[in-house]
């Protein structure tokens, strides 16, 4: 082991702000880093400087803060710079589409987006979603999502998500990213950090050790600043004691110094608290910028934390002008940074959030403004295909007894009401929060309204008829002597069932956002003991948010298949059709591990609170989640689940073999980073609010009232307040509340583990080892198979083995194809807490190469890299 000196920040102790105290020792009032060493950033901030450098103060905080909920046409909007001719930022919902809007497309979820192990299929998911927000006019994704990962599988918006392994997670969201950049549209990686749970979300304290932070809940957002991303969400919950959207260890220490990340924070909606805790905290854009609360809970006086409220902090000398101007050039430096090449320009937004109507009001909670707000333009283009072609290949074939692929049966009986197209249309529900009819997304602000879509049952139906295929189909899933009575009639049943979850904010069955227990919903799983019970070639089918306890199905002999197709968005049924009948090969594979029971998982979901004003979570398991509790002794038990992380079944058999490790010889070059930024520039005019004349230039403008819009958030001050002793609520912190590095725009300290591109020290990211293994395909048809690296890192405090790489491989009958990964450094390392950086431990590593993670074909010993 090889130990990096360093001594952490005069002012702060790391090792004791991450146990049981809040964090405030305000280690970093981050900038932008100055120069850049990646020079697409560095064109686009010097770009961003020299438009901020021309804004006034007012125009610079209407840049930062939401125009108010529902106050324009975008779910958040910030204010303009007529002036200058800039409109305000559009921001939309979200990680599978468009939300609220006509004519765009419905995407699978992102957990199958995962569970297609294919990096290029991730890649132009996102890419067919950027070029539909571009098209609607829309400035920001409010997607993709690396939080809530999946610490428990009832985690209501696990779904919107990819995985509970921080490396499949990882590699999917900076894909995911460099498709949407790649249209001119900025990503959000969201929600930063631990919002890992809907129960308490606005209020738990999530308690967590530094190890854990990096290894498994930070580690997919470090990726997601590496790919660039130009914005990051803060979450609800706290963090070690402070509101994660005022943190600065989660929002300056971590995500801006040590990551190096370049763009912008915004909050989730209402998950700001304080004008001066945010702003010194790290915050730069406030959403949706009025206060999100109950009409009798206290309301600061300007209506919104910043807004007015951050003009006063700056003109009062409480946030300093650098750190406003850092914000803004933040915002624009990310908007310049997607605005290149072929997408210089600058749609607006042709929609109205609120309605689909084609005339309404501009500004819906004033009801202000009736204008054409609907343009109803359709982007869609031919992304239907890629829909299709995910949604079939991340169903994962769990079990298979020989019967699929299915070669047109005489007589098909489909049964449940997760297989029917809803009675009242696709988009009958609310944020799609009912079970009436088939599954294909969660609930919640994850969603998208469908253009379309098309049930198992209507294309198996079509399939049906197309072969002369006696077709039988039953909806209810209460009625067990119909179901068992056309499932006797029938040469094949296909049984269909379903668990949903998504938001707090909608409840189903009294599921508020994450599931109560891991069975099947409508009486799913009763529904298919029937049909087994009289069909001995009985297929299952689940769409669910994430793993279910199926076991019963697993040991049932006449349950002869059982498929996951997940949340496959708007193509659900063509998706499924196409892997039943062998038109496309099953190339899913599980990004979740499948427990026998919920207290198999080894984590709890907090649904009461000693302290329900005030509830604290603890993350006992540290790094120790799915199967990296399930399959490391003395955690969990492997015979504890029934389908184990990464597994998938497929139509032909593959060989593994020649398993080759090549040691590169440049590992000794990573040392901790060290030096300074420049310190803080002031932009543009500097602001001496000594100056009467200067307050007096920030007030409502002369006649502002005969044109005011009703709950609009505006930048200007009044002077009443302004020379009020209050600021805010009670609850806000004050100044005094501060320590002076707070304010303090001197040069900053680099740290160790950070660096001068995106992501961390580069030299983390540097290849020390080659692996090289050949697959041969030994069945009779073509098939994908997904190629899994595991790694061992050894010693006691590390799990079992570690996802460190993936590739899927298309390979013919007879042929043989090589198939390579390369582990870097961060691959290898763990995280030292007193050192406050990577290390690679002297514990022997090996690595492992298979199907899944319990099916391991291959494996080796590393090569030592160093001797001591």
């Amino acid at each position: 082991m090889r130990p990096l000196s360093f001594t952490p920040l005069a002012w702060v102790s790391i090792t004791t702000a991450l146990t049981e105290t809040p964090f405030l020792g305000f280690p970093s009032p981050w900038i932008s880093p100055s120069p850049s060493d990646d020079p697409a950033w560095q064109i686009a901030h010097d770009q961003a400087v020299e438009f901020v450098s021309r804004l006034t103060l007012t125009e610079k905080v209407n840049l930062t803060t939401g125009t108010g909920w529902e106050a324009d046409r975008c779910i958040g909007k910030t204010g303009s710079v007529p002036r200058l001719g800039f409109e305000g930022f559009c921001l939309m919902d979200g990680p599978l589409g468009v939300r609220y809007v006509d004519k765009a497309s419905a995407f699978p979820a992102g957990m199958n987006a995962a569970a297609t192990f294919s990096k290029r299929l991730i890649r132009a998911r996102g890419e067919s979603m950027g070029h539909e927000f571009r098209g609607k006019g829309i400035d920001v994704q409010l997607g993709p999502v690396a939080g809530a990962l999946g610490r428990t599988p009832q985690g209501g918006r696990n779904w919107e998500g990819f995985s509970p392994d921080p490396y499949l997670t990882g590699v999917a969201i900076a894909e995911t990213i460099k498709g949407i950049q790649s249209r001119g549209v900025i990503a959000c990686a969201k929600h930063y950090v631990l919002n890992e749970q809907e129960h308490f979300r606005g209020s738990v304290d999530v308690r967590i050790d530094d190890r854990t932070m990096h290894e498994l809940y930070l580690w997919p957002f470090a990726d997601a600043v590496r790919a660039g991303v130009g914005s990051v969400m803060c979450s609800y919950n706290k963090v070690n004691g402070t509101y994660a959207c005022e943190n600065e260890w989660v929002q300056n220490y971590l995500l801006k110094n040590e990551l190096g990340f370049r763009g912008f924070v915004m909050s989730d909606w209402g998950a700001q608290h304080s004008t001066l805790g945010s702003a010194l905290s790290g915050l730069d854009m406030a959403m949706p910028g009025d206060i999100m609360g109950p009409p009798t809970s206290p309301q600061p006086p300007y209506g919104s934390h910043w807004g007015g409220a951050l003009t006063q902090a700056v003109l009062k000398g409480e946030v300093p002008q650098w750190r406003l101007d850092d914000m803004v050039t933040r915002i624009m430096t990310s908007y310049f940074r997607v605005h290149t090449g072929e997408y210089t320009s600058r749609p607006e937004p042709n929609f109205s959030a609120w309605t689909q109507n084609t005339t309404g009001p501009l500004y819906k909670a004033s009801n202000r403004t009736w204008t054409t707000i609907n343009l109803h333009e359709d982007v869609q283009s031919n992304h239907s295909l890629l829909i299709r072609e995910v949604a079939a290949k991340s169903t994962v074939l769990l079990k298979n007894n020989g019967i699929l692929p299915l070669s047109h049966p005489s007589s098909l009986a489909v049964i449940g009401n997760d297989a029917q197209d809803p009675p009242g249309g696709p988009n009958a529900c609310p944020e799609r929060a009912c079970i009436t009819g088939t599954v294909a997304m969660g609930y919640g602000s994850g969603t998208a309204d469908f253009p379309y879509l098309i049930s198992p049952a209507t294309a198996l139906f079509h399939r049906s008829q197309e072969h002369n295929v006696t077709f039988f189909n039953t909806t209810s899933n209460w009625d067990l002597s119909h179901a068992q009575s056309i499932a006797a009639s029938a040469q094949v049943a296909i049984v269909f069932a379903a668990a949903t979850s998504g938001e707090n904010f909608v409840s189903i069955d009294g599921n508020a956002g994450d599931r109560n227990n891991l069975t099947l919903w409508d009486n799913g799983d009763a529904l298919i003991k029937a049909v087994a019970a009289v069909n001995n070639n009985t297929i299952v089918v689940l769409h669910t948010s994430g793993p279910v306890i199926i076991d019963y199905a697993e040991q049932h002999p006449n349950v002869s298949a059982i498929l996951w197709a997940g949340f496959p968005g708007q193509e659900s049924g063509n998706g499924l059709v196409d892997v039943l009948f062998g038109d496309v090969y099953p190339q899913g594979r599980s990004p979740f591990t499948w427990g026998k029971s919920l207290e198999s998982y080894g984590v709890e979901l907090m649904t009461t609170a000693a302290d329900p004003r005030n509830p604290r979570q603890k993350f006992d398991e540290g790094v120790f989640v799915d199967y990296r509790w399930f399959l490391t002794p003395g955690k969990g038990r492997v015979d504890s689940a029934t389908y184990h992380f990464g597994h998938g079944l497929g139509y032909t058999s593959f060989e593994y073999s020649s398993l080759t490790i090549s040691k590169h010889d440049d590992w000794e070059g990573y040392e901790p980073t060290t030096g300074t930024t420049d310190p803080a520039p002031v932009l543009g005019e500097v602001v001496d609010s000594e100056e009467e004349e200067v307050v007096e230039r920030h007030t409502f403008p002369e006649g502002f009232d005969s044109w005011r819009i009703p709950r609009y958030v505006y930048p200007w001050i009044n002077t009443t307040i302004y020379n009020s002793s209050e600021n805010g609520t009670a609850k806000s912190p004050s100044i005094g509340d501060f320590p002076p590095e707070a304010r303090d725009g001197a040069a900053q300290e680099l740290l160790p583990a950070g660096g001068r591109k995106e992501g961390g020290n580069e030299r983390l990211y540097e290849v020390l080892y080659t692996i090289t293994v050949n697959i041969k395909n030994t069945g009779k048809v073509e098939g994908v198979e997904v190629v899994q690296l595991y790694l061992s890192l050894g010693g006691p405090s590390n799990p079992s083995i570690l996802l460190r790489g993936f590739e899927d491989v298309t390979v013919s009958p007879n042929e043989t194809k090589p198939v390579t990964f390369n582990l870097t450094r961060r691959d290898l390392s763990n995280w030292n807490t007193q050192a406050q950086n990577w290390e690679i431990s002297d514990h022997e590593k090996a690595v492992f190469v298979g199907p899944s993670s319990v099916d391991l074909r291959l494996n080796q010993t590393l090569p030592t890299l160093y001797t001591a």
